[in-house]
């Protein structure tokens, strides 16, 4: 272990540690929304829809918010990027905590989601001060933790609002960001030195602007229902101010992202593989959730609470884990593309077997479980494809990137299966052939992921 000029400690195993630690708990943190959205309804006597702002607000920050973090912590000031941003989680944790009126709620849910782009500086990180070995083993836990950790918040926050109310569940984003502070402040050391990064403040503001169209558009399943044109509208708009932010950077001299990235096969066709598969992960992910909760008076489900379909999240995070711990060894025997498609290909799996079978409680638990592998190896095999192709000093611009296309993959998933279940709805609860043609929307999605990753072939990982 050795200790540098400013007393950081630079033990690889305990940065290493840190860093996913700190994946981790950006996940936990940023998914505590959403098994509290009743009770934040009814604690606060807002709509349902208000209180799924809880959830929405977070992503929506998380995806607007890691470009801007990337680009910051691309040069010398990383340290101080990443401590900043996780002193606003902090701040934003207290303000779920304390007995304020909901607009302070949602102001404090924005500040914790902030903290999903230090995925990708603690990914630079681990590429500039841990060996090859550990860097590629920590970079891979890294983005199976910011994904699969998401089945540890669940449960957690279920168990913790039954005991003491949703005070008590946010009570845990603030003690955990408060540890990760802390263990940041004594383990994460300075970047090397290269020149600082400067912000292209034009772009950055097109691209908020953009992205917070497009994920708000995307997420209103309402809106979609009842006023499609308008969602069709404003759908377009965030199109055409993507299209425009993309000419903005190609043409600016410090670009908030180097679209120049793109140009390489590997990367332009890793981020397009990560948002169809996103789609398909995520659409899986929230129809399993809300089929397992639904009760069995609707004709199907199995009517559990918050924390019992919480604990069905479990073995998703566990068999991810395991796939992520896997993948790094495997990767060099069988390349970066074959590991995307064989996930994709248990992602598939998984569809499948929900497709065809649910009626007993064992069998969405084990297509959870299997989708929990299949995310776990497909989110520990996509940093290598990216990074193969991308300079060290562009690793958290580039990775900040697929962030946001995951972030947008995930919203038109849940979105999808919200429009679908909408579709096959006629009184209070979907019809079970909703979840039938959901399934096999998915299958179809993730097809067509395999079909992409044969196709742009993302080799040179």
């Amino acid at each position: 272990m050795s200790t540098n000029t400013r007393g950081v400690v630079t033990e690889p195993r305990y940065l290493g540690g840190v860093i996913v630690f700190v994946g981790l708990l950006a996940a936990v943190v940023g998914s505590l929304g959403a098994p509290l959205i009743t009770a934040v309804a009814q604690q606060y006597d807002v709509s349902l829809a208000a209180a799924q702002w809880t959830l929405t607000i977070a992503l929506l920050s998380g995806a607007v918010t890691a470009p801007l973090i990337g680009r910051l912590g691309s040069g010398p000031n990383r340290r101080t990027v990443v401590l900043a941003t996780m002193g606003v989680v902090v701040a934003g944790s207290a303000l779920t905590v304390i007995p304020l009126p909901f607009a302070f709620l949602l102001i404090g849910r924005a500040a914790q989601g902030a903290g999903l782009g230090l995925t990708s500086l603690m990914m630079a990180t681990a590429r500039d001060h841990l060996d090859e070995q550990h860097s590629a083993r920590t970079i891979a836990l890294l983005s199976v933790a910011s994904t699969a950790g998401i089945g540890v918040g669940y449960p957690l926050a279920g168990f913790l609002t039954d005991l003491g109310g949703i005070r008590a569940a946010y009570a845990l984003g603030l003690v955990a960001t408060v540890v990760a502070l802390i263990a940041i402040a004594a383990v994460v050391p300075p970047a090397p030195s290269r020149p600082a990064s400067k912000v292209d403040l034009p772009g950055a503001i097109l691209l908020t602007i953009a992205l917070l169209a497009l994920l708000f558009v995307i997420s209103q399943t309402d809106l979609w229902r009842h006023h499609t044109p308008i969602a069709l509208a404003v759908l377009l708009a965030a199109i055409a101010l993507l299209a425009l932010w993309t000419i903005v950077e190609t043409r600016a001299a410090n670009p908030l992202v180097d679209l120049r990235l793109l140009r390489h096969p590997a990367v332009a066709a890793a981020n397009l593989v990560m948002l169809t598969g996103g789609v398909g992960m995520y659409l899986l992910l929230s129809l399993i959730t809300r089929y397992v909760q639904t009760p069995a008076e609707a004709g199907y489900g199995f009517g559990l609470n918050t924390f019992e379909a919480g604990l069905v999240l479990v073995p998703f995070s566990v068999l991810g884990f395991i796939a992520g711990r896997l993948v790094p060894g495997l990767r060099t025997k069988f390349g970066g593309r074959s590991l995307l498609a064989g996930s994709t290909t248990v992602v598939l799996a998984a569809f499948v077997l929900f497709a065809l079978v649910r009626g007993n409680l064992i069998e969405p638990i084990i297509a959870i479980s299997i989708l929990g592998f299949g995310v776990g190896a497909f989110s520990a095999a996509m940093p290598a494809v990216i990074l193969a192709a991308t300079p060290a000093a562009e690793t958290a611009s580039a990775m900040s990137v697929n962030q946001v296309v995951r972030s947008v993959g995930f919203s038109i998933g849940s979105a999808l299966g919200g429009l679908i279940l909408a579709a096959h709805t006629t009184d209070v609860f979907p019809h079970e052939g909703g979840y039938g043609v959901a399934a096999w929307t998915g299958v179809a999605t993730t097809a067509a992921t395999l079909v992409i990753i044969a196709i742009l072939r993302p080799r040179r990982a």
